[in-house]
């Protein structure tokens, strides 16, 4: 499942390519620290989608990209809660994508006359975002080389740690993996009192996965593929890095930007560390961990402390690449590496408790409904595969959830595949209430079916995802249930898998918050 295929090159007639990425030597780049844009409260800020060479490692040379405001990653936004920001988002890209857009799916579709020279359409989506339909990234409010949108983001929600990335229908994928994203964080007036590592000791972490062609270019499959899996993990933008830390704690926001890969991350010095917050905000309390394994889009608040450390200590991966899959298959194992090194000396703090999280009640639902993620074997009209990743077989335009504007709702999603899908729900923060096993379908071995193995209970989340979530993992043959309240505004808004190839393949509808009746 996924890895690398065709590049442009070869579909002009060159020879296949070597992926050198696996090959390029560890911890030689010092890691990048994007950086931070703090919008004036009543001022507008501008960023561009611009296309740019940068230097991924010193082994690729000058590598091109696209990126905001000439950078890849772009800058980490930094905003304060409730104080409003407005961001005008303008499209600057050259008027040919640089890689291979496949017009067999929804989205490209529309767009077949362009199919030797697609435009590159995007549009922002800032995601964990509670905004307004307008403002929220829609697929099909995409942006042509030269336009512009303004957004208005609230920021009335907890301190968290955010991310913005493209969302273009049908070119997701290409998108973010050619560099479009960066990081959005929150901040609440509470959050100094905590004294948790600030400044030079609070450090973003975006991860992600590439595969690199003889020249240093980026390489992806001309044709969709179900999965892909790069074979270098880049940092900020650079190839295997490392940071140089004091012996000291360290916090770390951790995203995994990856199209489809999941890491379950851990030090190899056998260390704790302690998870301080979800995708939407702080935990109730520090939940001390060994490994944490983040699917795409998750992302993840930690503490780490280096105090008893020398030396160098690597953050590294265990997770198999397709997940779950079979133990060490596909693993890329180093992430980045940190040296420790400096004087001692530290002020800050790992409190005991962090902020109250009040529970959303399942009695209080107004709708309970059922949603069946499987791939599907058909063949659509033009695409090559012989499969589509559905839910509930219903494409994007097939809207059939109304959820009631104030209404709290109980989702169940019911993971019939062979595969995990980290599922995203636009507009709210959402907690996980718990998850019970499928029965397996023996008919399509490897494959379930929608009710639960009898006797079985069902679980409560681990402890660090008891907190405010916008993604969560859904399992193979597992049913997970959430509960969300779809408050303040109406519109459509979507929710997807975030592996970005199956978002592109269809595995993505609408929901339409409505008025109350």
């Amino acid at each position: 499942m996924g890895g690398c295929a065709q590049t442009r090159r070869e579909s002009e007639g060159e020879q296949p390519q070597k992926d050198r990425g696996g090959s390029l030597k560890r911890f030689v780049e010092p890691l990048p620290i994007p950086d931070v844009l703090r919008p004036t409260p009543g001022q507008r800020s501008e960023l561009a989608m611009t296309e740019t060479s940068q230097v991924l490692h010193r082994d690729l040379g000058q590598t091109l990209v696209w990126g905001y405001n000439g950078h890849y990653p772009g800058p980490t936004i930094e905003v304060q809660r409730n104080q409003p920001s407005t961001v005008r988002w303008v499209n600057r890209l050259p008027a040919r994508h640089r890689l291979h857009v496949d017009s067999c799916l929804h989205g490209p579709h529309a767009y077949r006359a362009e199919r030797e020279h697609p435009r590159p359409r995007t549009v922002v989506h800032l995601h964990g975002a509670h905004v307004p339909p307008e403002s929220d990234g829609y697929p099909e409010a995409t942006l042509l080389p030269g336009e512009s949108a303004t957004y208005e983001y609230p920021n009335a929600q907890n301190g968290s740690t955010l991310w913005y990335h493209d969302h273009a229908l049908g070119v997701t994928r290409l998108n973010v993996y050619m560099g479009l994203a960066g990081l959005y964080l929150i901040r609440d007036a509470s959050e100094p009192a905590l004294n948790l590592p600030r400044g030079p000791f609070e450090v973003p972490l975006l991860i992600q996965d590439r595969s690199f062609d003889d020249d240093g270019a980026l390489e992806y499959p001309e044709r969709w593929e179900e999965e892909f899996f790069g074979s270098a993990i880049l940092v900020n933008g650079r190839v295997w890095p490392y940071l140089e830390v004091r012996p000291r704690k360290y916090r770390l926001r951790i995203v995994n930007g990856s199209n489809s890969r999941t890491y379950t991350l851990a030090l190899d010095s056998g260390q704790p560390f302690y998870q301080i917050g979800t995708d939407g905000g702080f935990l109730a309390e520090p939940v001390e961990l060994r490994e944490i394994t983040l699917t795409a889009a998750e992302r993840a608040d930690v503490i780490v402390d280096f105090s008893k450390r020398t030396g160098e200590v690597h953050l590294v991966n265990s997770a198999p690449a397709p997940f779950p899959g079979t133990p060490g298959e596909g693993v890329v194992r180093q992430i980045m590496q940190f040296r420790v090194r400096g004087p001692a000396g530290d002020h800050s703090v790992l409190p005991s408790r962090l902020e109250a999280l009040p529970r959303l009640r399942e009695d209080t639902a107004l709708k309970f409904r059922q949603f069946n993620l499987e791939m599907i074997d058909e063949r659509p009209k033009c695409t090559e595969p012989g499969f589509r990743w559905l839910i509930n077989r219903l494409g994007w335009d097939d809207i059939t959830e109304y959820p009631e504007l104030g209404s709290t709702e109980v989702w169940s999603f019911f993971n019939l595949s062979p595969d995990v899908h980290p599922i995203h729900l636009h507009l709210v923060q959402f907690q996980i209430l718990d998850r019970q096993r499928l029965q397996p379908d023996p008919a399509r071995p490897g494959t379930f079916l929608p009710s639960v193995v009898p006797g079985t209970k069902a679980l409560r989340p681990d402890p660090n995802e008891a907190g405010w979530k916008d993604t969560f993992r859904s399992m193979p043959g597992e049913v997970t249930r959430i509960i969300a309240r779809f408050a303040d505004f109406v519109g459509k808004y979507p929710y997807h898998c975030h592996i970005l190839e199956h978002e592109d393949h269809e595995m993505m509808r609408q929901f339409q918050v409505v008025p109350p009746k």
